[in-house]
Order: structure tokens, then sequence, then C-alpha cells
């Protein structure tokens, strides 16, 4: 289907599109639209992240039980099914109605989270909502459809500081609810905040967006080949993967670590870390524009330096201020490294972003899954210290792997 075809139906709704005089008239998200966008895109996400302050209180629920601390993990492992089974679809299923389907079953495993009686049913519906959240991973790559070629990289900062402020925030405010209400109180207040990502989609993601002509199995047969292909996309894999594993290791265990005698702290001081790195919300639309202009390769590096610096204020900086300083650093890091990779994959294969973007965020996923199961391995047998070597062992690699890609993240030609 060609490019005029599905402009046309959307073209206009002045308030939701605009027209870029520089890209000839191409069209571009309109502000409404990227609000709208990053909006959903925080609520959808944010249900991976709900849990990691509530777990030492979770757990108190279900004593005895060995597989508890494995909810973090569990909910990343969905979100990387969901990205490899359900992303795909994004190429040929109508997105308008395929997001709103997945902000449902969001609800649908909130619901079930909040009623568990047993800790083998919040497994499950921690699995469920990390597949649903796979709906912030659909928006995004239709914004990188929409967006001039030119600002690629600001339109999807734009829209991915709305789901880093998801990500931030999701912990903050589920820090709070525990301390004040209960972990269940704050599934139950997951379920409108789905409803609403669900309505706020239908309404506003445009209709008649291009479409693979593939079926479900040939689609996602074709990842094999994109794989194979792109080897600037498996280096950014494998760097974000990296990253985002060290990223995680750090999430995991902070509740646990903060309950320790030394701080004494509860979830709500765990959660209200996650305001302190707002600074990689701010700095998402800048990352794009930097990438736009520099290139990736350089704005990756940057972040990966960023997320070593982090770990030595943790490992040295042995109080409340020295986190701090280190998830600033952290949280700029990892988001920043994110932004410069999605703006260099998106202009791989056009035709094939949500496929492009099932491999990376698989990837980058698969990553957090190794870093969650690797942080509370590391603290159970050699505490924070360890934990702290495993988290720059990470960063270090990733540093490298940036390093070797002089060839693969140069700015698209």
């Amino acid at each position: 289907m060609g490019p005029v075809s599905w402009r046309e139906p959307f073209y206009h709704e002045e308030k939701i599109m605009s027209t870029s005089p520089s890209a000839g008239g191409a069209a571009t998200p309109g502000p409404s639209l990227l609000f709208a966008m990053a909006l959903s895109c925080g609520l959808a996400v944010a249900n991976i992240y709900y849990n990691q302050p509530m777990l030492a209180v979770m757990a108190q629920d279900f004593p005895g039980h060995s597989g508890m601390p494995l909810i973090a993990m569990l909910t990343q492992l969905g979100y990387a099914m969901g990205l490899l089974l359900l992303v795909p679809l994004g190429d040929v299923v109508e997105r308008r109605w395929l997001i709103p389907g997945q902000f449902a079953l969001i609800a649908l495993a909130s619901l079930l989270a909040a009623t568990a009686t047993s800790a083998a049913t919040l497994m499950l519906a921690s699995v469920l909502l990390g597949i649903g959240a796979t709906a912030a991973q659909q928006i995004v790559p239709v914004a990188a459809t929409l967006a001039d070629p030119a600002r690629r990289g600001a339109v999807v900062g734009s829209v991915m500081s709305g789901l880093l402020a998801g990500i931030l925030l999701s912990r903050t405010v589920a820090g709070l609810v525990t301390a004040y209400g209960s972990w269940r109180a704050m599934f139950w207040l997951a379920i409108p905040l789905a409803l609403s990502g669900a309505l706020l989609m239908a309404r506003m993601i445009p209709s008649g967006l291009p479409r693979s002509p593939l079926g479900y199995g040939r689609l996602l047969h074709s990842l094999v080949g994109l794989w194979r292909e792109e080897p600037a996309l498996r280096r950014a894999t494998l760097t974000q993967g990296l990253l985002f594993a060290s990223f995680s290791a750090f999430w995991t265990v902070l509740a646990f670590y903060l309950a320790e005698p030394a701080y004494g702290l509860g979830a709500d001081m765990a959660g209200l870390f996650g305001v302190i790195g707002v600074a990689g919300v701010v700095a998402a639309p800048l990352a794009g524009r930097m990438a736009d202009r520099l290139g990736a390769r350089p704005v990756v590096l940057a972040g990966a330096v960023l997320v070593v610096l982090a770990w030595i204020c943790f490992e040295l900086w042995l109080s409340l201020a020295g986190l701090a300083c280190g998830v600033i650093l952290l949280d700029l890091g990892v988001q920043s490294a994110l932004i410069a990779h999605q703006q260099r994959i998106y202009g791989l294969r056009p035709e094939a972003r949500g496929r492009i973007n099932t491999l990376f965020m698989t990837g980058m996923f698969l990553g957090g899954t190794l870093g969650s199961s690797l942080g509370m391995l590391v603290w159970q047998q050699g505490h924070w210290l360890g934990v702290g070597a495993a988290g720059m062992g990470l960063a270090l690699v990733a540093c490298l792997c940036a390093l070797a890609g002089r060839r693969g993240l140069q700015p698209a030609i």
C-alpha cells in the first residue's frame, strides 16, 4: 500500500496531525497526537515496574514461597514474550485496535493480581502484565512512521519521554500506594489507568497505517532474515541489552537494600528514587535531537559511560546522596543510549519497523530479565558490593560494544 493511501484519512485532522513544510508536505505528528502517544506509552510500560518497590511487601503475604523474588523477572519475561509474539503484528494488523486490545489485557491481568490468593496466581498475572505492556512498543513505531525522517530522533524522543516517565514514576506511585494502602491497591488502581489508555489510543491513533501483506507465520520467519542482514541492529540490541541488564539489576535489589538496618526504609522511599531519575525523561528529546545531528554512536557511547559512573557512585558513595546521584546518572545514561539506538534502527527498514522494534526490544528486555535475575542471585550471595561489581561489569562490556560500532552506528544517509 503506497504512502498516499494511508496518509489521506487523517490529513484533515489538524489537531492530531500537522504538515512539515520542510519535508515537502510529509505528515508529521502534531502536539496532541504526540502527547497522547507519550501518555499511553507511559501508562502501558508502567505495569512492568509497579512491582519493583513492592517486592519485599508482597513477599510478606506469601511467606516461604521461593518464587516471590522472581516476580520482577517474570514480568520482564512476559514483556519479552509480548515483544516477540505480539509486536510484529503491528506490521500487519490495524494498530488502532491492536493497541487498545493490549490495554484490555493489562486491565484483566491487573484484576487477577489484585485478587490473587496464591503466589502462583500472582506470578501468572505478572507474566500477563508484561505481555500486555508491549502496547508501548506498538506505539513507538507509529511515531517513527509518521515522522519526517530528518526529525525522527526528536519525534521518537518526545514519545519515549512519556514511556520513560512511566518507568520512573511507576515506582514512585507504587511505593506510595503500598506505604499508605497496600500492594493490592496498586493493582486495583492500574485497572482504570489501563482502560484510559485503551480509550485514548482507540480515539487518537490514525487508521490506515501501512501494513505488510505477509501472513503471521511468514512475518515471524522474516525476523530471522532481518537479524542476519542488519549488523547495526545486532550491535544496537546487544549494547542496549547490556545497559538494561545493568539498569534492572539496580532497581530489582534497591527495595531490599533500603530495607536493611543501615537505612531501614520502606517501599515508599524505594519508589521515590524513581522521581530522582526524571533527568532521563528530560534528556530523551535532547538525546533524539543530538542523534539526528551527530549520529547515534557518540550518544550511545556517552550513555554507556554515564552508566559506569553511576555504579562508581553506588559503590564508593555509600549514602542516600550517593544513591540519588547514581540514579540520575543511571537513568540519564540508559535512556540516552536507548533514544539514539532507536533513531538509528528505525531508519534501517521503514517497511519493517514493527519487526525491527521486536528484535531490538526483545533483546533489550531479555537483557533486563538477565539483569533482574543476576541482581537477585548476586544480592543473596555477595550483597550490595557484589551487585555493584555485576552492574559495572555489564556497563563496561556495553562501552566496548559501543566503541566497536563505529561503522554500524553512523547516521543513516
